[in-house]
Formats: structure tokens, sequence, C-alpha cells
């Protein structure tokens, strides 16, 4: 009987511990700071909100960084269960099911605070030199007007010198990368620009959660369910007040 026992024992902790694997989800993203990046406080904004919504809803998780093409490729294969940055596409959803929006991301101009530029649609913009950086899309009525005078550059941090400089009028970038990203500047830098009120662009931000993983959907109802109780006791907004923004 005692012999009995153990081997049961043994076999409830093999059962437990197999159980246990089969809820860590592979997390994955690009380098996006302040939203992911293994340089980051838990891997940036937004991998820490996902994967603290994943740990209440009884997952572990690991989080893996590479580019962009890889983890969509990745997630695609069933390489990676979830990937922690996504917009919505309808060719994403051949790969994979997408939660509800967890975090939004506004793409806003910035100007010099001593010009008087304002901006209630794309024509207005039409005279001043802009900023933008290579291979970026910022919003589809934007990327197609050929009158807009777009000056390509390699970087946020580029654009934004040129613009505390006044050698551009304006420049653009999603809110909270560019406050990220202002931080690093010089004060000088920082003190000379301001972003306009209005925003280019909205995008809502999902995690995408690979159909090759059978448990896709709960993994989803889990998530949006743990990001709403999240908001509604305050462990959200202190996530973003941890990181600074």
């Amino acid at each position: 009987m005692p012999r009995l026992l153990r081997a049961m024992g043994l076999l409830g902790l093999l059962l437990v511990a197999h159980a246990a694997a089969a809820e860590k989800l592979r997390l994955v993203a690009d380098a996006w700071p302040p939203f992911t990046d293994i340089n980051l406080a838990n891997g940036g904004l937004a991998t820490d909100i996902v994967s603290t919504a994943l740990r209440r809803a009884g997952y572990t998780t690991e989080f893996e960084q590479v580019p962009w093409a890889r983890a969509i490729l990745g997630v695609d294969e069933g390489r990676y269960d979830v990937l922690v940055n996504a917009w919505f596409t309808h060719e994403r959803t051949m790969i994979g099911e997408f939660s509800n929006e967890y975090l939004l991301n506004r793409v806003r101009f910035l100007k010099r605070k001593d010009n008087p530029i304002t901006f209630n649609n794309l024509k207005d913009l039409h005279p001043y030199p802009i900023a933008i950086v290579r291979g970026y899309a910022y919003s589809n009525a934007f990327d197609s007007d050929a009158q807009l005078q777009k000056v390509p550059v390699h970087s946020f941090s580029m654009a934004v010198r040129m613009l505390a400089a006044g050698r551009v009028a304006l420049t653009a970038e999603d809110e909270y990368v560019a406050r990220y990203n202002l931080n690093l500047e010089t004060q000088g830098v920082r003190d000379s620009v301001e972003f306009l009120p209005r925003s280019l662009s909205e995008n809502p931000l999902h995690i995408l959660v690979s159909l090759k993983n059978p448990d896709h959907a709960q993994i989803v109802a889990s998530f949006d369910r743990e990001i709403a109780a999240m908001k509604a006791d305050g462990s959200y907004d202190k996530l973003f007040r941890q990181h600074g923004l």
C-alpha cells in the first residue's frame, strides 16, 4: 500500500507539472519602446500589461524579442502563442485570434512651441515641411497625400532634432513613443517642442493568439476578462505610472 500511495503521489505531481507546462505561453514581439523592449522593465509597457493579465488568468509566460517578420511567421507556424503588439488586419485573422483593444496608439504631430501651426485637416499642413521616418505608416490619408512636404529621415530622434533646430515645421509619432524618446533628448530639445491637440490617427492595440494553439479562444477570453478587471481595480493605470507614462 505505501508503494501504491507513493506511486499515485508521484503520478499526481507529474500531472500537475504537465498541466503547468501546458499553461505556459510563449509571448513574442519586436523592439518597439516603450511598448516592447527586452532592455526595459518587464519587457516594456505592453509586454508588462499582457503578461500581467495572462498571469492573473492563470497562465505563465515567457517573452522573446525578434524582428517583426519573424514574430508574425512564428505565430503563423505556432512557434509562438501570443503576439503582444498587433494592430488589426483581416489578413492576420487567418493566423490568429485578436483580443479586444487593450491599449490605444495615437499618432500625433509635434511642432515648435513658437510656431503657430494649427491642424484641422491635412490640407492645413500642405505649406509645411514634415519630417517622417522612412518605412513608417502614419495613416492611409497621410501616406497617400502627395501634396504634403514629407522629409524622410532615419529615426524619430533625428526628426525631433531637426524640428527643434527649425529645419522642418512638423514631425509625427505615436504619443507614447514620442514621450519616451523625448526623455532621451536634451532639455533644450524637450523644451522647444509640443504636441498639436488633434491626433493624425488612432490604432487600437491587441494581442494576437496563434490559431495553432488549441486553446486560443479561451486565452483571448481570459485575457479580455482580466484587462477589464485590471482597469476596474486600478492596476492597469498603475502599470502606466510604473513605466513613467
